[in-house]
């Protein structure tokens, strides 16, 4: 029985070496918490096949323009793919997995994916015009959506109410649309785009804290009333914007959202807030009194005498 036993466990340390070897031939493999990471100009992942049961898995900088493999890693909590040739982020649904990152390939769109559990997505750096395929059903856990340095024109597509922190800068935007069912979202990142209206932010937008349009092209102060509307934004960057230029910039902005408490680097001192609060208590008067016709007619009477 000694010698049975001592044969099998023999034939398994050299299948074990066997096994380690043809996973270094595609590349240096490190296993450290379960995680595997590939790098060395691979363009073939098709021996992850059999590793079912990988729950971490890094093949960032190869040259992998395929991803399929992967589809059978039924057990895959994180996967890293930046720095390849991929075109597509489509995977089978993988019903575990909570981080993807595949920044900085070759992306053209945002279909197939689909993971339930998946709470952030990175898609910086990529080729897309438009975000397509994204469904909120499926997509039930996403928080963090990254396409910053993309090629986007429109905002339209992120209908994912789950959705917290949305990084969408460097693109080539021109407005905001269809973000209004992004009730809670707290953080939106705008910088480097060609903003010019701020139409399309709504009072259903009630959890956004943290608002950055710096890089934008947005001329008129009155726009900054379009932001009124956000009960809970505290925080607005716009610096680089000609607006700013304006003398009253400041002061303009926190008469519009009296709930600001800080512009571009510096927060706000209360002797702001208490010639803003006097700012906008004058124009409600003013308002009050141009809707009010009779008190119009009782001064005409008065100045008459």
């Amino acid at each position: 029985m000694k010698m049975i036993w001592m044969t099998l466990s023999q034939t398994r340390m050299i299948l074990k070496k066997k096994m380690m070897r043809r996973i270094q031939r595609i590349g240096r493999t490190t296993e450290k918490r379960g995680k595997n990471t590939l790098r060395k100009d691979l363009t073939d992942i098709s021996l992850l096949r059999s590793y079912i049961h990988l729950r971490y898995v890094d093949v960032s900088e190869n040259h992998l323009t395929d991803l399929s493999p992967l589809d059978h890693l039924t057990h895959l909590l994180w996967l890293k793919a930046d720095g390849n040739r991929l075109r597509s982020a489509r995977l089978n649904e993988l019903p575990y997995l909570q981080i993807a990152s595949f920044a900085y390939n070759q992306i053209t769109d945002t279909e197939g994916i689909s993971h339930p559990r998946l709470g952030s997505l990175d898609l910086k750096g990529n080729r897309i015009h438009l975000v397509t395929g994204l469904d909120p059903q499926k997509l039930i856990s996403l928080h963090t959506l990254e396409l910053r340095g993309n090629q986007l024109e429109s905002t339209l597509g992120i209908n994912l109410p789950k959705l917290k922190n949305l990084y969408l800068a460097q693109n080539l935007l021109k407005k905001v649309e269809g973000l209004e069912n992004l009730s809670n979202l707290t953080t939106l990142h705008l910088r480097d785009n060609h903003i010019e209206t701020l139409s399309g932010f709504s009072g259903e937008m009630k959890s956004l804290q943290y608002l950055n349009l710096r890089g934008n092209m947005v001329t008129d102060l009155g726009e900054l009333a379009k932001l009124r509307d956000l009960p809970k934004l505290r925080a607005l960057v716009l610096l680089d914007n000609p607006c700013t230029d304006e003398t009253d910039y400041r002061q303009e902005a926190l008469v519009q959202m009296a709930h600001l408490e800080r512009l571009d680097k510096d927060f706000y001192e209360e002797e702001e807030w208490a010639e803003a609060s006097e700012i906008r208590q004058r124009l409600k008067e003013d308002q009050e009194q141009e809707a009010d016709p009779e008190h119009d007619e009782e001064s005409d009477q008065q100045s008459s005498h």
